[in-house]
């Protein structure tokens, strides 16, 4: 079993997606209001607007991206207007993270892994 598909339901898809897409570095094709793929390769990231209010509340869910350089991640990020929680950190288990915040308040981690671990 895999996991298909991360879906963000929000009230601002063109927000959301534009987001994803800038620190992501991908580029759609899509302006669509309701719905968006961001990611298409592995597991699904989507953007969507259900028509349900969503709650901009989401602390129970991290979606955490690996990268090769996080300090370099960190300073092309600067250039936007995100709200960084941590900037870069090594952990004591040897992974590199930065911890920021997407428009909705969904907690986001960029990661680098130590080669060989």
């Amino acid at each position: 079993m895999t996991i298909g598909e991360v879906s963000l339901l929000t009230n601002d898809v063109i927000t959301l997606a534009d987001f994803y897409k800038a620190i992501l570095q991908v580029d759609n094709g899509s302006d669509d209001s309701v719905h968006q793929f961001i990611i298409t390769e592995g597991t699904t990231l989507t953007i969507y607007n259900d028509g349900a209010n969503a709650v901009k509340q989401n602390s129970n869910i991290v979606l955490a991206f690996t990268v090769d350089n996080v300090d370099a991640e960190y300073e092309r990020l600067k250039n936007y207007k995100i709200e960084i929680i941590e900037p870069p950190v090594t952990r004591s288990w040897g992974a590199r993270n930065m911890h920021f915040v997407d428009p909705d308040g969904n907690h986001i981690y960029f990661r680098s892994i130590p080669a060989g671990d």
